[in-house]
């Protein structure tokens, strides 16, 4: 891990990077002491020499024998926009990761904006994120000098928004045997409540008793019961303040999907310890605003159950009702997730009262054959909630996609027994999000499907290999704007 501070006095480093803008070398705040004058001459004659790649992401090595620094990272820049110098931070992240026994490092990149520091310091920080279990020891940080211009505000945001999307990718990288509904709920418990927020996590007791029969269908063939996290952050504020916005997250928990008795293929089973990762995302999202002190009411529910298989499981044609009283009949065991969707966000609606309710999950393979793996499909029911996650997404760079609440294939839904069916067929991503919409009733309300996303078989500009963390900046900087 990479700790980013910004020092007082210049110190002797191991590595030193700098941007490469075109075929110019920027050297700002690149003293003798961190980068010697005939260091940097040798950079800018290697530059005329070799010609490095100066698209966003890319990065040259220039060794230095036998000075210190030892070598020099010259990074490309591409056109210095915050997306870019975002993914140039990502690529410089990993290279320092990389490199291991390295200790110090001195990054010498301007950001004199509150969002080109804000990419700064979430690209090195997603950048150098390693999953590893347990956790790395504190002999494996690496301490990053800033030495550019930067915006200390915008560094502070970027760092906490980072920090929050390798949580969500540490909870979602994490076994399922290490990871059950309960054990999420005590991870989200010690991680939120230091950072202010109050935090419950109910049980089955709690969920028959209010009426989750989505949440415990899902999870009734598992060993590890189902659990409701519910963390609410509210900032203090004196009692003649105007009432703040409330918004709901809601976050698809199932730690484990099998798909029930309709079992999935090994194939697909493999990464399904990732089927939390909506979860995640929603945890995440309220920790940066608790960290942040955004003044706006969060509460971030996540409905954790994880899809087995044994003789308590739910079967095909049982008819369950969801929290409220809507009545489902089951086709598929494998169209779970919908099913703790439902009962959260009806929950939400009945008892939270809020402005805005937004659902995150990995729900439906069609999605990733509509938009293929990098971007999340969105359905919305209010044009202003659509337009502030498309603004979220810019900042963010997380890509999403509005797609049609096309009413004319909600008769995919009729059963003969139950309000719905929870298997209405294709067009896949679109039926699924008509099954949750009669939950949602008048209130403002956005579904968004990162089936494709949330996980990664390879390291992307961005996203790590695994749990992406997809998510959580997207619904940081949403929350962020929608609070001013």
């Amino acid at each position: 891990m990479i700790l980013l501070q910004i020092p007082e006095h210049r110190r002797p480093c191991d590595v030193v990077v700098i941007g490469l803008a075109g075929h110019e070398l920027e050297l700002p705040g690149v003293s003798t002491t961190a980068l010697p004058v005939s260091a940097a001459e040798a950079a800018v004659a290697y530059v005329n020499a070799e010609s490095p790649d100066a698209r966003a992401g890319r990065i040259a090595t220039m060794p230095l024998p036998g000075q210190v620094p030892s070598r020099v990272l010259i990074a490309g820049l591409g056109d210095e926009t915050a997306a870019d110098l975002r993914r140039a931070a990502v690529a410089i992240g990993r290279a320092i990761r990389d490199l291991g026994a390295v200790q110090r490092v001195s990054v010498a990149i301007d950001a004199q904006s509150f969002d080109e520091s804000r990419a700064l310091a979430e690209g090195l920080v997603l950048g150098s994120y390693k999953f590893a279990m347990p956790a790395s020891a504190d002999d494996d940080l690496q301490i990053v000098d800033l030495i550019g211009a930067v915006d200390r505000a915008g560094l502070t945001a970027g760092d906490e928004a980072a920090d929050a999307a390798g949580w969500a990718r540490d909870l979602g990288n994490t076994p399922a045997s290490e990871l059950t509904p309960a054990r999420l709920g005590e991870l989200a418990e010690a991680q939120l409540t230091a950072a202010g927020c109050s935090v419950s996590v109910r049980d089955e007791a709690w969920l028959a008793d209010q009426g989750f029969g989505g949440v415990l269908a899902v999870g009734g063939g598992s060993a590890s019961g189902p659990r409701l996290i519910e963390v609410s952050y509210r900032p203090r504020r004196g009692r003649a303040a105007p009432p703040l916005k409330h918004i709901v997250l809601v976050g698809k928990g199932i730690t484990f999907d099998t798909g029930g008795l309709n079992l999935k293929r090994s194939g697909a089973m493999r990464m399904m310890h990732t089927d939390m990762c909506g979860g995640a995302a929603v945890l995440g999202a309220i920790q940066y605003a608790a960290m942040q002190h955004l003044p706006i009411r969060v509460t971030a529910l996540v409905p954790a159950a994880e899809n087995s298989v044994s003789g308590t499981s739910m079967r095909p044609s049982d008819i369950i009702s969801q929290f409220g009283g809507r009545t489902t009949e089951i086709g598929n065991t494998d169209a779970e997730g919908r099913l703790v969707l439902a009962d959260a966000i009806a929950y939400a609606v009945a008892r939270l009262k809020p402005d805005a309710v937004i659902d995150i999950a990995t729900l439906t393979g069609a999605m990733k054959v509509a938009l293929g793996l990098e971007t999340a499909g969105y359905f919305a029911n209010d044009d202003e909630l659509a337009a502030g996650l498309e603004r979220a997404a810019l900042t963010s760079d997380e890509a999403v996609w509005r797609m049609p609440l096309e009413h004319k294939y909600v008769s995919a839904l009729d059963s003969p027994v139950a309000d719905a069916r929870n298997d209405p067929g294709n067009p896949g991503g679109i039926t699924a999000a008509l099954f949750l919409q009669p939950f949602v009733k008048d209130v403002p309300w956005a579904h968004l499907d990162i089936a494709g996303p949330a996980r990664a078989l390879s390291e992307g500009p961005i996203f790590s290999r695994g749990a992406t963390g997809y998510g959580v900046r997207l619904l940081a900087s949403y929350l962020e704007t929608t609070a001013r």
